[in-house]
């Protein structure tokens, strides 16, 4: 069944479009599929609609290649809107947003130091203490950035206190934190960025589900979201290995089943501290009660792992593009 907000969904998806992200996939899907320009853009149209996705969906999917029926297993864009809105409530979300707000309530599962722009001007020694942090770096965030779009690495080396403020209130990040220092075996991998293990959690009664896992790694980035460029592969719940290639959101590319730039192979990467992260996440997704659906963002350090952050809006790339499968059907026992 269609629905009329499926349109204003349409409309909002139109108007917030990257046209020249969408003329470059519309090119490739006319060359993969042979079909011309106006047949693909009626079936964008008439598969928002039907799916619940959005335009770019329609290209991230591969609908362009797919059938009837293999469509409707994604979870798209609109979707997943509705799903989140409905497991995380708009109230309950502040925590999760508020990556200040969430480091103090997770301060459990956070080993690192950090502090706030406020702090650092009222308590100049603590900033100090930062800037003489053992890795060396610190990352700078905006409290409220989304996707790794308010984020820097800088050098501690490279700045006084005074400069370190300065630099805050210019670009308009608010937290600083110390830099994680990933654990070697990841370092092997990707020395660019941080790789992160996401893992979905999904609340049941008094019990945690894990919708799935995914390791993502940098590619010559400082973040390692998929949106900048980036790879994620999937990972065995059981065991904590990669059991498949990384992927890109860019269509244009192609799966990696070792790292580009360093060689070293993402399919088989065993993780560390497997089950050390996996019952992190359970904790706390249970601590996060009223978020009933939450993406962790856990790193691994040579002495276990941290949590980076949570996310109430997580990915519906990063979970599905990996298994190259739609997985709404996961979703739909907890609606």
């Amino acid at each position: 069944m269609m629905h009329a907000e499926r349109f204003l969904y349409f409309i909002y998806y139109l108007a917030k479009i990257d046209r020249i992200k969408f003329g470059k996939f519309l090119r490739i899907a006319k060359i993969r599929s042979r079909k011309a320009t106006f047949s693909i853009l009626i079936d964008i149209f008439y598969s928002t609609l039907k799916y619940n996705i959005s335009i770019l969906d329609y290209f991230y999917f591969r609908f362009y290649e797919i059938k009837e029926e293999e469509r409707g297993k994604w979870a798209g864009t609109g979707y997943m809107y509705e799903y989140q809105l409905k497991m995380n409530p708009k109230g309950a979300r502040d925590l999760l947003e508020d990556k200040i707000k969430f480091l103090k309530y997770f301060s459990g599962f956070v080993k690192r130091d950090y502090a706030a722009i406020n702090q650092l001007k009222a308590d100049q020694y603590h900033a100090s203490q930062l800037l003489n942090n053992l890795s060396g770096k610190l990352v700078l965030k905006g409290s409220r950035g989304q996707t790794g779009a308010e984020v820097e690495v800088i050098r501690c080396q490279d700045y006084t206190v005074e400069e370190l403020l300065r630099k805050m209130e210019d670009n308009g990040y608010d937290l600083a934190e110390e830099y994680v220092v990933q654990h070697s075996s990841l370092m092997e991998l990707s020395p660019s960025g941080l790789n992160t293990v996401r893992i979905f959690t999904q609340l049941s009664g008094n019990e945690v589900d894990f919708l799935g896992v995914r390791l993502r790694i940098s590619v010559n980035s400082p973040v390692d979201n998929m949106a900048a460029g980036n790879l994620a592969a999937p990972v065995d719940v059981e065991t904590g290995i990669v059991c498949g290639p990384g992927v890109y959101s860019d269509i244009s590319l192609s799966d990696e089943g070792i790292h580009p730039i360093t060689g070293v192979p993402i399919l088989g990467f065993r993780l560390p501290f497997w089950s050390e992260i996996a019952k992190m996440a359970t904790q706390a997704a249970m601590l996060c009660r009223a978020n009933q659906s939450i993406g962790w963002d856990i790193a691994i350090t040579n002495e276990g792992p941290e949590l980076i952050e949570g996310n109430h809006n997580w990915c519906k790339l990063l979970w599905q593009l990996p298994v190259k499968n739609g997985l709404k059907e996961e979703l739909e026992k907890y609606r």
